[in-house]
């Protein structure tokens, strides 16, 4: 019997319903169905006081969710997708997005064209396209305390956002470098209409080999984006006296201390999303972000008699 899988946001009543009703309708042409909800993606924050603990990326998988399943649909926003693509990536189970929350910039699909999506899952006709994720670790007296799949961006920021944040970076076998900004994202082309656009980065298209350096509101006029192939791994080390916050796709992170490196390097797993048709990244910036929409003229003024 093949197997598939729902991921679903259950602080959303209507996530939770369909959820229920792709379960039966899976059930009833022969699949054998596992749910799970985007929990278990979600990673916590750690505390410079608290023992060394952290799930390690290969054990986040809900139980059921392996290789041998074809294929698993999300239901929730951005955010859900991001924690299922963490659970899900290791055993390259492709997903089905499907939006049940508001920009949805992640997902392929909407609640009300779920009916085709099933006939296209079904028969399996659909296309994958794979997205660059990183591995992020933290690394304190030689010994790995904290790690976590990235498929948007990390982060590292002072908390609260008071003063200046002095980093050195390391990338590659390139001569390492000193900024000082309140803090540094390192990005995938995925991310890069996320965090890192809005701090001023660019758009990167999907399918484009390299990530991506923006300093936060840097200090000097020197420090600006920095796009690198994504083949040279990055090491940051803090030159700070107090603790900083490292936060990975917005919605969970680790304390990096004094001492501490950060690196992050590609991850060897990617993010498959199911594609029910040909993938236009350009339609989806316009749509969700107004990229390249055409200028309209003021009107002309009325000429008083």
């Amino acid at each position: 019997m093949p197997k598939a899988g729902i991921i679903y946001n259950d602080i959303k009543p209507v996530a939770c319903r369909v959820a229920q009703e792709l379960e039966n309708k899976l059930t009833d042409y022969g699949w054998e169905v596992c749910l799970a909800t985007g929990v278990g993606g979600i990673l916590g924050y750690s505390q410079p006081g608290r023992p060394i603990c952290h799930t390690p990326i290969n054990h986040l998988a809900p139980p059921g969710f392996d290789q041998d399943m074809a294929f698993a649909i999300v239901l929730g926003g951005d955010g859900t997708v991001l924690s299922a693509f963490r659970q899900v990536a290791p055993f390259g189970i492709p997903l089905l997005t499907v939006n049940t929350g508001h920009m949805g910039f992640l997902t392929e699909t909407y609640v009300n064209q779920l009916p085709h999506a099933i006939e296209v899952l079904h028969s399996q006709s659909f296309d994958i396209e794979e997205r660059a994720m990183l591995s992020v670790q933290v690394v304190r007296d030689d010994i790995l305390v904290w790690e976590a799949l990235c498929l948007n961006e990390m982060v590292i920021h002072r908390e609260p956002l008071t003063s200046m944040c002095h980093f050195e970076i390391a990338i590659g076998n390139h001569a390492p470098v000193d900024i000082a900004a309140d803090g540094v994202i390192v990005s995938t082309p995925t991310g890069s209409t996320a965090y890192s656009l809005s701090a001023g980065g660019p758009v990167i298209a999907p399918g484009v080999s390299v990530l991506q350096l923006v300093p936060i509101c840097p200090h000097s006029l020197a420090s600006r984006a920095l796009v690198f192939g994504d083949h040279e791994p990055v090491a940051i080390y803090p030159a700070n006296h107090n603790p900083l916050v490292m936060v990975v796709d917005g919605n969970a992170g680790c304390a990096v201390l004094t001492d501490d490196q950060v690196r992050v390097v590609r991850s060897p797993y990617s993010a498959r999303f199911i594609r029910l048709r040909p993938n236009e990244f350009f339609q989806v910036l316009r749509e969700k972000l107004g990229w390249g929409l055409p200028h309209v003229a003021k009107p002309t003024s009325v000429e008083l008699p």
